[in-house]
């Protein structure tokens, strides 16, 4: 254990210098710089995560169940497991030798013209073993499951039916074009997915590791608590306002649940919210904070580089869908505060106490608002994201001076640089994986042409059939995999279904592309509170003390918004901002409009309970809104300003 702690200090000070020297000295051509970053990644993982690892978690764990010591005889059981270490330690040398020896054939290097040798056979076995080695040391068994079934899918199509058929080659020339395609070019593990992780990613990752350890992430739930404390239902407000801070930050469902859900979850529960609802409130709201500029979930940052634009279109065009959903989940807590009110004991205190003021602590947002501030500056992705950096450390000085409960010695910085590291070498190594994927689905089979073939063969005009089709297909891959993964796949099989629908209807390719990747990239984070898998709802439903199931229903009903925003801007891109200042007007107050009565539809209340019908009619008023058509928004705000003020006046009389 002592030599790996040894390995893990130098390897994480080499992982960040070499990320420091290309962000501030020279970036390195990208078959050199991909490569060394997954390695360095790589390396990480089989370090932190060694081949009995989970045996040896397991025996703790039970151990502790009990208030006992776990027996060393039985805890090195496995320890022989470690041998496998050593061959991928072996693996990791050869691959660094063979990106460092060979660096300058891999960047001339051209398919079907240059020369395909042994050890470019051999490093593309080596290197897709220690893959799904790690995708399932870190990720668990289904994500290399699934890339495992892709590799197989590529050797065995040309004896498959239907979409899934391919042309057969000569097996020599197979493997050529499958090793050349999987580590000899941009096309494969080394793509532009993991180049994103390298420039991009990383920083960001390590900006959010270090501006929370230093109170900056504190300092963004006290301001929700703080601005909902005096309002109706303010646990619950207090949580989809802090949430939706720490998530402009942190881009992650499940960490926003796990810091925010501690503190608001019991809350909303002393004030009457019941378990379940508590826990869906939770994790709704932590769940929007992967599409809540300016930083948005790391799948944001792989989309700019596939579109090839800048990164802020991407985070402007997201603002109005954003805005939406938290302004959705905010109204339903509000009417659901009201709705409850009358059956709550006035004895309760709903306060909400925030041990430490806030004001003084304003300069921890220093490091985020710089970081926004050198993006829309046009600053590069990775300057930003070490400027931010630097900004967190200079705060960390300044809470020596002004708030030494948040300052961090050197150990504990030198614990937050690990962190970091290994969150980033959690997230390069699915993303490099999922370069296999892509490559099969693009280079070596026709799967993604076939399938886009047979969803256009329905014709140019059901794009609403072929946005359900890629919803269903998207949150079927966010169950199963990790949401950057799940977007990668989805952009592959199902943006080529829905792009083409929407250039025939007249949009330019740039919106196009940018509609059908959006469209994507909500779905596979949607289906984090989307049962039965959902990890967000489950997570939350872990702190309130609630049924799992029960909790993801009720936060799958209370984020019906965010599945069908994505209609809506797909069907009028002025809500991504593209259009002219009228359209864009217009589309948003059909946005609020059909979004609020939503939220009192899925409430049940406005001024007084709603009644089936009542809510029926507010339903389809709002899918009024979102239809395409000027005359059926039209109705659909008449049909519901009349149920709300028809609910008005009942509640005037006394009626409940």
């Amino acid at each position: 254990m002592a030599l790996r702690n040894i390995a893990a200090i130098l390897v994480t000070i080499a992982f960040f210098g070499f990320q420091a020297y290309i962000a501030l000295v020279k970036q390195f051509a990208p078959m050199l710089q991909s490569p060394i970053h997954l390695i360095f990644a790589l390396t990480l993982v089989f370090i932190y995560f060694p081949a009995d690892y989970n045996y040896r978690k397991k025996i703790r764990r039970a151990a502790e169940d009990i208030g006992e010591v776990p027996d060393p005889v039985i805890l090195n059981k496995y320890s022989w497991w470690n041998y496998i270490d050593i061959l991928a330690f072996a693996g990791i040398a050869y691959m660094l030798w063979y990106i460092l020896s060979q660096a300058e054939r891999l960047n001339e290097f051209i398919i079907g013209v240059s020369d395909i040798y042994l050890m470019d056979h051999a490093a593309m076995v080596i290197m897709i073993l220690l893959l799904l080695f790690a995708v399932y040391r870190t990720l668990g068994g289904i994500l290399a499951g699934f890339i495992t079934v892709f590799i197989i899918f590529a050797w065995t199509s040309p004896y498959l039916p239907g979409i899934f058929h391919t042309n057969a080659k000569p097996v020599m020339q197979f493997l050529e074009e499958f090793t050349s395609g999987m580590t000899m070019t941009e096309s494969g593990i080394f793509g532009t997915p993991l180049l994103t992780s390298a420039n991009t990613l990383f920083y960001f990752i390590v900006f959010g590791a270090f501006f929370s350890t230093i109170g900056g992430g504190q300092l963004l739930i006290d301001m929700g608590m703080k601005l909902s404390n005096k309002s109706s239902g303010g646990p619950a407000k207090a949580a989809v306002l802090s949430s939706g801070l720490m998530g402009m930050i942190s881009g992650s469902a499940v960490a926003n649940v796990a810091t925010t859900g501690v503190m608001t979850i019991p809350m909303m529960k002393k004030i009457g919210y019941e378990p379940e609802e508590a826990g869906a409130v939770e994790a709704v709201a932590s769940t929007g904070g992967q599409i809540m500029p300016p930083i948005m979930g790391v799948g944001a940052f792989i989309m700019a580089e596939m579109l090839g634009i800048n990164y802020m279109s991407v985070a402007a065009s997201a603002i109005i869908p954003a805005a939406a959903y938290y302004f959705a989940v905010f109204v339903l807590v509000d009417k659901i505060a009201a709705k409850r009110a009358a059956n709550l004991d006035s004895t309760i205190d709903a306060s909400i106490s925030v041990a430490r003021p806030v004001m003084p602590r304003l300069y921890l947002l220093i490091p985020a608002v710089l970081l926004v501030v050198w993006i829309i500056r046009g600053y590069s992705l990775m300057r930003a994201g070490m400027v931010g950096i630097f900004a967190c450390l200079v705060c960390d000085v300044i809470n020596y001076f002004v708030n030494k409960s948040d300052f961090l010695n050197l150990k504990e910085l030198w614990s937050c640089c690990v962190d970091g590291a290994k969150q980033a070498a959690s997230i390069a190594i699915p993303t490099a994986a999922c370069g296999i994927i892509i490559n099969v689905v693009t280079q070596q089979t026709s799967l993604a042409t076939n399938l886009s073939v047979l969803i256009r063969s329905l014709g140019t005009n059901y794009l609403f059939i072929a946005m359900c089709i890629a919803m269903a297909g998207c949150m079927i891959l966010g169950m199963a995999l990790p949401t950057v993964a799940a977007y990668l796949v989805g952009v592959i099989l199902f943006v080529p279904c829905i792009q083409p629908i929407l250039l025939q209807t007249g949009l330019p390719r740039a919106t196009a592309d940018l509609c059908a990747n959006m469209f994507v990239f909500y779905y596979g984070i949607m289906a984090q509170i989307t049962p039965p898998v959902c990890v967000a709802s489950y997570t939350a439903a872990g702190i309130a003390g609630a049924d799992a199931m029960k909790t993801g229903l009720k936060g799958f009903t209370f984020a019906m918004v965010g599945f069908l925003v994505p209609f809506v801007f797909v069907y009028n891109p002025a809500l991504l901002l593209k259009g002219s200042l009228t359209e864009i007007i217009i589309a948003v107050i059909q946005l609020v409009l059909g979004t609020y009565f939503l939220a009192v539809m899925v409430a049940g209340y406005y001024k007084t309970h709603l009644n089936v019908i009542e809510r029926v009619i507010l339903f389809a008023a709002a899918l009024s809104l979102i239809a395409p058509e000027p005359i059926s928004s039209v109705i659909g705000a008449v049909i519901g300003i009349a149920i709300l003020f028809i609910n008005r006046v009942n509640a005037k009389k006394g009626v409940n």
